[in-house]
């Protein structure tokens, strides 16, 4: 199981970079206006140039990919519910994003900013949870079919 953690936090990492990257790229293709938008400006401000701000972002898209993954191997403890996998899995995904999103403002520093972000968080988890359960549950139907028919 630790080597499993290990393996997925080491993927993890670098498709953390690679996501990070992507949505910059659609964050500057939709509202650029034809510049490249690595960071928003507030945390370019407060590290003091765009390239230092660019490097500690991609650093930290690394770091929260990496728990990411490594938190993904709870989806396949047997000795869990769905409802603790799906809260414990929530829980550490908000202790990587929100820390995260707070220090280089992705989120709007106020109360309403926070709380939007959280919501939008929830809805996405809650989103991608209902895909991947109906998902498995087609394939586990499927299964199931080829075992009795």
């Amino acid at each position: 199981m630790k080597n499993k953690i290990i393996k997925r936090a080491v993927m993890g990492f670098f498709i953390g970079i690679a996501i990070g990257q992507m949505i910059c790229v659609l964050i500057s293709l939709m509202s650029g206006n034809g510049q490249f938008i690595i960071c928003t400006p507030e945390f370019t401000e407060l590290i003091g140039n765009e390239a230092a701000a660019a490097a500690i972002q991609t650093l930290l898209c690394a770091v929260m990919g990496s728990g990411y993954s490594a938190a993904s191997v709870i989806w396949e403890s047997d000795n869990l519910s769905i409802a603790a996998q799906s809260g414990i899995c929530f829980a550490i995904y908000a202790v990587f994003l929100l820390p995260v999103a707070y220090f280089t403002n992705w989120m709007e520093h106020s109360v309403s900013g926070v709380l939007g972000y959280i919501g939008i968080f929830a809805a996405s988890f809650v989103f991608v949870w209902v895909i991947q359960y109906f998902s498995w549950k087609k394939k586990l139907n499927a299964i199931n079919q080829k075992l009795i028919g």
